[in-house]
């Protein structure tokens, strides 16, 4: 682990840093140079008007994050040691007690709810899924409903749903493993984190935060740890541009030692859950990469995009465009366009001829009428090719 005035060291150089590499020529040149594998399958490179989605890669990783995964990739090492040096840099420099790198945030919900069944024992990991004799029920509310419940269900535990904190604190036994809460759907929920926080603390419940897509801001990677959480998820593979098949996993140490153990190498239910040794490099690169940003100049720069993209539109008067910040989860400038019925066009078929194109462009429906771009995951100059290709669709 690095001492408390290299991370001091560290966290100045962070303030004069330049802008992330999907800002860059650069890593464009880098980004494109890669089209040929896929040519070669009769696979079309998409741009990505959707932002750090899983179904389109999640992002594309810079070039130093690619050079320090094909270093780790020359040389042996014993994962078990690189898993403990790796989370103990990056609970430095997020400032939390203890992290591990994880398969992705959805194998850090396995892995925090394996942990958190085992009451943070190592050894009773091992037991999983079928241990009776362990606690086995996680609270979560109805409007936080992920998809991902699945993740959950693997360590053999079941979810009990609630919507009020009546139903809360009537929910909360001596069977609790843990209290989950999805970030994204906090203004959604009933109960807030403060609130959920509050609860499991009085009764001594392990909380859970997945927080997958929710930087920027860069403040997050250690807010909610500071909030009171104890244990919170970001995906590796989004806003910190890493390797999209890994996520971090940081909070209470007891529940970081544990969840070690209910990840591969170790065998049981994370087994299938391989975190590679380049992996674990190409995060830390990742997130030391991040921490170093210029993140107003790149807001900036995302909103230029957006303004270049308003103002093609703005041609058609009939259209209602204008930017769009979402409150949490890719919390970075949008385009939102709109239209009535006087248009015969619906967003799935703008949204279809607009993939179906050279070269295929990825956008997002949020209406039957409505169309959402983010400026985020476009490489530079690509914001142009989606207005003009919408003035086309439009026209």
């Amino acid at each position: 682990m690095a001492s408390r005035t290299g991370r001091r060291s560290f966290l100045k150089t962070a303030a004069t840093a330049g802008a992330l590499p999907a800002i860059g020529r650069n890593a464009t040149a880098a980004a494109r140079g890669g089209t040929d594998v896929y040519a070669r399958l009769g696979v079309r490179p998409v741009i990505n008007g959707i932002g750090t989605v899983t179904i389109l890669g999640g992002s594309i990783m810079p070039p130093e994050v690619v050079k320090a995964m094909e270093e780790a990739s020359r040389s042996f090492v014993r994962l078990e040691e690189l898993q403990e040096k790796v989370g103990a840099r990056i609970a430095e420099f997020l400032q939390a007690p203890a992290a591990m790198v994880t398969a992705g945030a959805a194998s850090a919900i396995t892995v925090g709810a394996a942990a958190c069944r085992a009451g943070g024992d190592p050894q009773k990991v091992a037991l999983l899924p079928d241990a009776p004799d362990l606690k086995d029920e996680v609270i979560q509310q109805r409007s936080h409903h992920t998809g991902y419940e699945a993740q959950i269900l693997l360590t053999g535990a079941k979810i009990v749903w609630v919507e009020t904190r009546e139903e809360l604190e009537k929910a909360v036994n001596d069977r609790t493993a843990m209290m989950f809460f999805l970030n994204k759907a906090d203004p959604d929920g009933k109960i807030k984190r403060a609130e959920w926080i509050e609860v499991a603390r009085k009764r001594g419940v392990p909380t859970f935060n997945d927080a997958a897509a929710d930087i920027p801001p860069a403040s997050r990677l250690s807010a909610y740890v500071q909030e009171g959480f104890d244990l919170v998820t970001f995906s590796g593979g989004k806003g910190l541009l890493g390797p999209q098949c890994s996520g971090i996993l940081l909070g209470r140490k007891d529940l970081i030692e544990a969840g070690r153990r209910a990840i591969s190498p170790h065998g049981g239910i994370g087994r299938g859950m391989k975190v590679g040794k380049e992996e674990m490099i190409g995060l830390l690169a990742a997130l030391e990469r991040y921490l170093k940003l210029d993140h107003a100049a790149e807001r900036k720069e995302l909103e230029a995009r957006a303004a270049y993209v308003i103002d093609m539109l703005g041609k058609y008067k009939d259209l209602k465009v204008s930017q769009y910040v979402p409150e949490i989860a890719n919390n970075v400038p949008h385009v939102r366009i709109e239209w009535d019925a006087s248009r015969a066009i619906r967003a799935k078929e703008v949204s279809g001829r607009l993939m179906d194109g050279d070269p295929p462009i990825a956008v997002s429906q949020h209406s039957e009428r409505g169309l959402t771009i983010s400026m985020w995951m476009l490489r530079p100059g690509e914001h142009r090719i989606v207005a003009r290709r919408l003035t086309e669709v439009f026209a």
